[in-house]
């Protein structure tokens, strides 16, 4: 080889020696990372509205589940599913006749007690006179005392006598008046003026309530109103207050939604399987009876409304890095000022004022919380300490001016290694 071919073989050594000192000294974030498959979204810039949904079942203002007082046989029913009743209505009645035998009963042993009442009333007036002539035949010394105290003795037995008459007599008074409410009990009467949405009873049934009430009927008020019991979750129920406006979808009219106010917020909690709820009542106007009790109710809440503001997906937050992909990529992304960054972002966060954002509604927000995001800049990534504020269940408001507009945030990252490990791989044959 000649000597010129031999320079040119020594250029081109050399050359390539240094492309590649110069492609591993900037591959940062892409040679060490190489394993790593990062989900990336986009901070953008717009208007974010605040939301919290639930799930409840509608029910009427007030619902009367109508029971017997009595046992007996249902004789008669005057109202049936869908039935519109008004207060006082009847709309059953019992088999009278064993109580219409209880009261004739009570009526005999009432009048039995006064006429016993009149005879121990007779016995003692007897008794007293007798007494006083006693006693004037043994002023004159003509009966023994023997006689005088057995006379004093008759008269206060007597007497004693009619005031037990006298108080059976309020017993049997007491008993006719008892079987004269069972006979009213009989008759069973609407308590509220409404629609009847249940009927549990059959003519001929025999009903017991020996025990408790058997319930005949169920009446709603007015079905032209109703309620909403939504369980909102214990994260969210901060954020909600009466007379704040709700929305609901239900399986009926999927493509309708309905409109309602919140009228209260009850501070009972619930407990399911270890998460805990409050009933947010909802104030619901059914004008046209198309909504049903019963039914399942898709509800939001929408408690503020912010204009050009900064968001991300809510992932970007739940993400954070594990140790081996700090440690792959620690070649690229500034390791050593990582803590410093965080600190420095944190006092800028807390000193830099929010950005302008029109709010309405009945309700805002309550203070941010700090949370962070992974920036991906540059090939390389960075920790941004953020306010977090409205939360629309996709994204979600961020406060801060180390991001802007168009800037990449990491929402996770795949570790292809271990994706390629769970691979099921190939049996061989037997061939």
């Amino acid at each position: 080889m000649s000597s010129r071919g031999v320079v040119v073989v020594g250029l081109l050594v050399a050359l390539a020696v240094g492309a590649g000192l110069v492609a591993s000294g900037k591959s940062g974030l892409g040679s060490r990372a190489a394993r790593y498959h990062f989900e990336k979204a986009r901070v953008e810039r717009g208007d974010l509205t605040g939301r919290v949904t639930a799930t409840g079942t509608l029910s009427a203002l007030v619902t009367v589940q109508v029971g017997s007082q009595v046992s007996g046989r249902i004789a008669e029913l005057c109202a049936d599913f869908g039935s519109r009743v008004q207060r006082g209505q009847v709309i059953a009645r019992l088999d009278p006749q064993l109580f219409q035998a209880a009261v004739e009963q009570a009526r005999a042993n009432r009048n039995a007690g006064a006429g016993t009442l009149d005879k121990a009333r007779a016995e003692a007036e007897n008794a007293d006179h007798q007494l006083g002539r006693t006693r004037e035949l043994a002023r004159s010394h003509l009966v023994a005392s023997a006689d005088l105290d057995a006379a004093i003795a008759k008269a206060r037995a007597t007497k004693a006598a009619v005031v037990a008459a006298q108080g059976n007599l309020e017993q049997a008074r007491a008993a006719y008046d008892q079987a004269q409410v069972n006979l009213g009990y009989t008759t069973i009467i609407s308590p509220i003026g409404g629609v009847v949405i249940s009927r549990n009873v059959d003519v001929g049934q025999t009903v017991a309530a020996s025990l408790q009430a058997p319930t005949l009927f169920t009446i709603a008020e007015d079905l032209g109103k109703m309620l909403v019991h939504a369980a909102v979750s214990e994260a969210d129920v901060g954020r909600l207050a009466p007379s704040m406006p709700a929305s609901f979808t239900v399986d009926a009219y999927p493509d309708e939604r309905f409109s309602g106010v919140i009228q209260q917020i009850r501070d009972a909690p619930q407990t399911l399987q270890n998460v805990v709820t409050y009933d947010a009542v909802i104030a619901v106007g059914n004008a046209d009876h198309r909504l049903k009790p019963g039914m399942t109710a898709n509800v939001t809440f929408q408690y503020a409304d912010r204009k050009g503001v900064l968001s991300v997906p809510t992932a970007a937050l739940r993400f954070h890095p594990s140790g081996d992909l700090l440690a792959s990529i620690a070649g690229g992304v500034l390791p050593a000022t990582h803590k410093k960054h965080k600190e420095h972002d944190h006092g800028k966060a807390m000193a830099a004022p929010a950005p302008a954002a029109a709010a309405r509604g009945p309700a805002t927000p309550g203070p941010a919380s700090k949370r962070t995001v992974w920036l991906l800049r540059d090939n390389a990534l960075s920790e941004v300490a953020v306010d977090v504020g409205v939360v629309d269940g996709n994204r979600v408001e961020v406060r801060t001016d180390r991001l802007s507009e168009g800037d990449v945030v990491v929402t996770d990252a795949i570790d292809k290694t271990e994706r390629a490990e769970t691979k099921p791989k190939p049996k061989k044959g037997l061939f």
